[in-house]
């Protein structure tokens, strides 16, 4: 059937933790993406385009501050890149000139990543991942995740209903395990995933008086027993024999199941598109609001794709594809752009901002890997529609990534009518764009792109959850475990093989082993150390 084909690409969505894992050791398939790119990095003194220093009035005027505040956007929309058309030849400048060190010493630390090494940051990957999975279930399951501070389990706050960062999330059914079958395989822990799966099996149900963000219970739970699902069922066995006797699509039953309670977010609403919550009893609360994300309402489509495929059933692929296509519809005449918040009943924008961070970000993804899944032309008429207008509305810098004089280029927040720009900061969320470059074939902007984040993540050992480009300082100040830079530095390693690339996956992997662990002093008895996950706890 068609759908055995969609194997490794939903696995390679859905395992953005397990990136990290792969990253760090080249677990996993070879991605071969057909390109043959040649890195010549020169790596000296990157962190000097984030120096601790306030920025003086002179480097202000000759840096982004200057190119995009002074003159009107429509002086400057000439020097951004346009799709298609062929920039003019320039003096080849590395993007990259501004590493600490000389030439030599970054030929001698980038240039390579011996086996021992790779061996090295696998167990060390390993043993993280079965840290934090261990302490879930010994001290969490089967609440959905484990609290980090007093070390207990965890679910839905229903004290505060409106206590969204917990709620959206929370729903009462084991989260954490569902989330972490896919990874175990990874791992090639065979007995642990099986003893997972029946768990999940018998212990989880959807039948909970609980109000959850259809767009999380979407890409964590449904995502999660779909993938599990496929790898049991694939007569390939890509990571070995790990189907067992008695398996009969319980975990595609319960993908159903909780598919089905998602169904109401798409009824009653006049454009199409989806309410953000449901309650998984009772469907869609009668207090809910009408405005809903771009990226909540536009990033269900590939796994309600994948499940209507499965069953044979085209209603989910096609509520998700009609709101896709709504959402389309309501893009601004004359930018091509689409706002981060919209009213479901009257398809009016209420938030107008347009970027590729928090509220935009997956609307784009999952435009390019439903084409990659499911090779729908339309998909990918969207997205490379939707690229240009990035590309010519908020990329500032220079016209080339690596060649020519000024600033690299950066995506900024926009007024998705005017293409003003709307504010001086970037979220850590849009340090997934890198790798859909990747995807897309644009290699070069990728690398260049990824290079701005890696930067910031030398400086802070993190990513801010916003990083002010203007004063060059976070806004935000804290980093709830985001994958998106993993995924990213994943795509970019498997498109140019570049050593470059598992040295960024060791940092991020030995700053998240040194900085996000918390003590936890309340369990009787013990002394234990947690991870402090995603703001809440693994």
């Amino acid at each position: 059937m068609r759908w055995r084909s969609l194997v490794i690409g939903l696995v390679v969505l859905r395992l953005s933790v397990s990136c990290v894992l792969w990253l760090a050791f080249g677990l996993g398939p070879n991605l071969s993406l057909g390109f043959n790119f040649h890195l010549n990095f020169n790596l000296h003194k990157l962190d000097l385009l984030f120096r601790e220093e306030t920025p003086t009035e002179s480097s202000k005027g000759s840096s982004w501050s200057q190119r995009i505040h002074g003159p009107k956007y429509e002086e400057t929309a000439a020097t951004c890149a346009k799709a298609g058309e062929e920039p003019p030849k320039k003096k080849k400048s590395s993007y990259l000139r501004l590493f600490d060190g000389s030439e030599d010493e970054y030929a001698r630390r980038y240039s390579s990543f011996p086996d021992a090494l790779k061996s090295k940051m696998k167990e060390m990957a390993r043993e993280m991942f079965y840290f934090g999975y261990d302490n879930y279930m010994k001290y969490a399951f089967p609440e959905d995740e484990l609290n980090p501070i007093d070390c207990k389990g965890r679910g839905p706050d229903a004290l505060n209903p409106s206590n969204i960062n917990i709620n959206d999330v929370l729903g009462n059914y084991s989260l954490t395990l569902i989330d972490t079958l896919d990874t175990l395989l990874v791992l090639g822990n065979v007995s642990e995933f099986q003893r997972a799966v029946k768990l999940v099996i018998e212990t989880v149900s959807f039948d909970k008086d609980s109000t959850v963000q259809v767009f999380e219970a979407n890409i964590r739970i449904l995502g999660s027993l779909i993938s599990a699902h496929i790898l049991l069922t694939d007569p390939k066995q890509p990571f070995g024999k790990v189907n067992f006797e008695g398996y009969e699509n319980e975990l595609l039953h319960l993908a159903h199941d909780l598919a089905v309670r998602l169904l109401p977010a798409f009824e009653h609403t006049d454009t199409g598109i989806p309410y953000p919550r449901v309650n998984l009893k009772t469907g869609v609360p009668p207090d809910s609001i009408n405005e809903t994300c771009t990226a909540g309402a536009g990033s269900l489509l590939v796994e309600f794709g994948i499940l209507s495929r499965l069953i044979g059933d085209s209603t989910f692929e096609w509520v998700a594809r009609r709101a896709v296509r709504a959402l389309w519809r309501l893009r601004s005449n004359e930018t091509g752009l689409l706002g981060n918040v919209i009213n479901i009943q009257t398809g009016q924008w209420v938030g107008k901002q347009s970027g590729l961070g928090a509220g935009m970000d997956s609307f784009y993804e999952y435009l390019l890997k439903s084409y990659i899944l499911f090779g729908e032309e339309e998909d990918n008429q969207m997205f490379q529609a939707a690229y240009e207008s990035i590309q010519n509305h908020l990329r500032r810098g220079r016209d080339l990534c690596n060649e020519g004089e000024g600033d690299p280029p950066l995506y900024v927040n926009v007024n998705m009518n005017s293409g003003e720009i709307i504010n001086t900061w970037i979220d850590s969320l849009q340090a997934f764009f890198p790798g859909l470059q990747v995807l897309n074939g644009d290699v070069d902007n990728a690398i260049c792109l990824h290079a701005f984040y890696y930067a910031i993540w030398k400086r802070f050992g993190a990513l801010p959850e916003r990083y002010n480009w203007q004063l060059q300082a976070p806004d935000v100040h804290f980093y709830p475990l985001r994958p998106e830079l993993v995924e990213s530095t994943y795509l970019l390693y498997q498109a140019t093989k570049n050593p470059f690339y598992l040295h960024v996956g060791m940092d991020i992997l030995q700053s998240l082993e040194q900085t996000t662990k918390v003590r936890s002093v309340l369990v009787p008895g013990e002394l234990v150390w947690v991870w402090v996950a995603r703001g809440r706890g693994v």
